[in-house]
């Protein structure tokens, strides 16, 4: 009986699901850059929020970067709100860009419409974007 019930809760807790996470292997962590552009989305949505940035560059060529972010539960304990950013806000981000060079990266810093965003370090950008 003490058998059967030790090998039931072993066979229990395997079937159990177990939280999985992806690597943040696909953004290069030994480079950082910083974005200039305007909010086309804030996604505050579960697993990760995403920030949809439009970008110019020196030709006038636009372009659009995927910026992942942590949890909305985390960003929330942050300060951050599903209106801290809006479409159209003028923002400048800090990122750790993606490996494979597609637009898109790993949110480290910004700054807002008001100054720094909530849970970004001051110090890392100030509010003119050029970097400390």
């Amino acid at each position: 009986m003490r058998q059967s019930f030790f090998f039931g809760l072993i066979a229990l807790l395997a079937a159990a699901p177990c939280p999985a996470h992806h690597s943040f292997a696909m953004f290069d962590q030994s480079k950082s850059v910083t974005l200039h552009g305007v909010v086309k989305n804030f996604r505050w949505s579960n697993p990760h929020v995403f920030i949809q940035l439009l970008t110019a560059s020196d030709a006038g060529i636009q372009d659009e970067w995927s910026i992942e972010m942590t949890s909305p539960e985390h960003l929330a304990r942050l300060g951050w709100r599903p209106s801290t950013l809006k479409s159209g806000d003028k923002v400048t981000l800090i990122i750790h860009p993606m490996r494979d060079t597609t637009k898109g990266g790993q949110y480290l810093s910004g700054v807002g419409p008001n100054g720094p965003l909530f849970g970004s370090p001051a110090a890392a950008v100030s509010p003119t974007g050029e970097g400390k």
